[in-house]
């Protein structure tokens, strides 16, 4: 491994900011409502909430845990650490690379989403998404025209649909005179990518968590704005069911009309989307916890960091990004489209122009709140990227610009992937499904039985008390060992039951479907082999985790 000083955090806080804003963002403010609104609305806060307290709260302690004694002993990839915690075995090595595959795809589909957050806060600052009544921008495909009328709810998803290629397949759109143009969302999603890599190449101190210490604040300070403009909005129609109260119920109450709560808890589409979108959160499962952590000071307060950045994403999530997106969904577009004729990824946007348009100064806090909110995806962007480099860097000794150089390859070929297969969202629903909800799973499973029963809870549970000013139960080891791991085995088995057969058959039918897994395959392949790689100098220069254990055991036993 390199013998460079190694990089650690400025201070607690700033890898406090860090954690949270890797979790707190597009996930929280644009996957968690389209998540709710697609699968019941109260039926999936249930299984959410039991997720949140028995897969998110004991496994992100264990992730601070593994990391940071990874880290003391040399490690920041995910395959060291794990291989290191799985007594020296080259196989857990190979489970670990997934830990930074996993991050790198999401970032490719997190990118080309983080745009769209660009490309609104700039049509607000020109005045065109704040526009009562006058017709669409003409690049929109020659849509500038009678019908396509801003100021309403269909006027707005009308709008976002054609911004975003939903009606059609490519990165150039027809123009009213019949030209092909670049859309400005193009040269969106381009800047993002130049504007992360840029981030990443500063650095953990000068580049991730200064970033964070500046976005994170004024995200929640203007969420909160919003938010008490959402609770006294009136109903915008004045039919049955539109109201703000109404919108809560659809939020919290479990059952739909004409079904029991049983109906609506016996989908395990529904746990698997409830537990997936935890993961996706908090940023369990994800390796980003276990590549943070290991970057953490020996002595430092990992159990409050881990509480302290756990809780806070959930009051971002459930507080700020449920109330202020749900409610005022169902008061503008109704229960029935909000239901189902919405995207997972499309609600926020075709939500809040309306909300903005009923506010006091709506064309600035919709600018502040989508520029925001692009900052605040690139706090959670800028941690996807980590975990690979730290393989690249640690496993292959390659220097951290050798390594974004190549991560900058995969990305911007799988976000070009996602932005010319554009119509219906078809490649990034398939991107986040194998990637953002399967992948996540597996890799949660495995990591918690790596954990649990190969590494040991009393080891996580001293390392986790380590420097710790509060105290974590001992019980959270027994509970990761004998509540975690079963729920997440049973859901994971009747989802598969249920849908494994429709899903394979969908492979085999779909071109598409076959060109986006076919890119993740190819990519999962590279990481294999550049873990093999990586095994091999370990082994070369005598710094393996398999001969770290060895000698660990050997002056135990002196």
């Amino acid at each position: 491994m390199s013998k460079k000083k190694k990089e650690n955090w400025g201070s607690q806080l700033g890898v406090i900011l860090a954690v949270a804003g890797s979790a707190v963002g597009l996930g929280n403010f644009i996957r968690f409502p389209g998540q709710a609104a697609m699968n019941g609305g109260g039926a999936f806060m249930i299984p959410y909430f039991i997720s949140f307290l028995i897969i998110a709260i004991p496994i992100a302690c264990s992730e601070w845990a593994l990391g940071r004694a990874g880290g003391r002993r040399g490690f920041n990839s995910v395959p060291g650490i794990y291989s290191l915690a799985g007594c020296g075995r080259k196989s857990w090595a190979y489970v670990g690379a997934i830990g930074a595959y996993i991050p790198l795809c999401i970032s490719m589909y997190y990118l080309f989403v983080e745009a769209w957050c660009l490309a609104f806060s700039i049509q607000y600052f020109t005045g065109i998404l704040n526009s009562l009544g006058i017709h669409a921008p003409s690049f929109l495909s020659g849509t500038g025209g009678p019908g396509m009328i801003l100021g309403s709810a269909e006027g707005y998803s009308r709008f976002f649909a054609e911004f975003v290629g939903m009606n059609a397949d490519g990165a150039l759109y027809r123009s009213a005179d019949g030209l092909n143009i670049l859309t400005p969302l193009f040269g969106c999603t381009i800047f993002c990518l130049v504007f992360n890599y840029y981030f990443i190449w500063r650095g953990i101190t000068k580049g991730i968590e200064a970033f964070c210490k500046v976005a994170m604040p004024l995200l929640v300070l203007c969420s909160l704005l919003i938010l008490i403009r959402v609770v006294t909005l009136p109903n915008p129609t004045g039919e049955a069911g539109r109201s703000f109260l109404d919108g809560l119920g659809f939020m919290w109450n479990p059952t739909r009309p004409g079904q029991t709560l049983w109906q609506s808890l016996a989908n395990p589409d529904v746990w698997l989307a409830a537990t997936s979108q935890i993961f996706f959160s908090v940023s369990v499962g994800f390796g980003l916890i276990v590549t943070y952590a290991s970057y953490v000071r020996p002595k430092d307060d990992i159990a409050l960091s881990s509480l302290t950045a756990t809780v806070s994403n959930e009051f971002c999530e459930v507080v700020l990004a449920g109330l202020m997106i749900l409610p005022p969904a169902i008061m503008f577009l109704g229960a029935s489209q909000v239901e189902g004729n919405l995207g997972l990824f499309s609600l926020g946007f075709n939500v809040l122009p309306n909300v903005f348009e009923q506010m006091p100064f709506g064309q600035f806090f919709g600018f502040l709140f989508f520029f925001l909110l692009f900052l605040a995806a690139v706090t959670s962007s800028l941690s996807m990227l980590q975990p690979t480099i730290a393989l690249l860097e640690e496993g292959l000794n390659l220097g951290r610009k050798r390594s974004i150089g190549i991560m900058f390859i995969f990305g911007a070929v799988g976000t070009m992937i996602l932005y010319h297969f554009s119509k219906n969202l078809y490649a990034l629903d398939t991107f986040d499904f194998w990637v953002g909800n399967f992948g996540l799973f597996v890799m949660a499973m495995f990591q918690t039985i790596l954990i649990c029963w190969v590494w040991g809870t009393d080891k996580m549970y001293e390392e986790l008390t380590l420097g710790a000013k509060i105290r974590i139960p001992r019980m959270i080891g027994w509970g990761l060992k004998y509540v975690s791991i079963p729920y997440l085995l049973v859901i994971f088995l009747f989802w598969t039951k249920k849908n494994a057969v429709s899903y394979w058959q969908e492979i085999l039918s779909n071109p598409l479907a076959q060109l986006v897994i076919g890119y993740l395959v190819f990519t999962a392949l590279f990481f294999c082999l550049v873990t093999y790689l990586a095994w091999r100098r370990w082994e070369r220069v005598g710094k393996s985790p398999a001969q770290i254990y060895a000698r660990d055991i050997k002056e135990e036993s002196k």
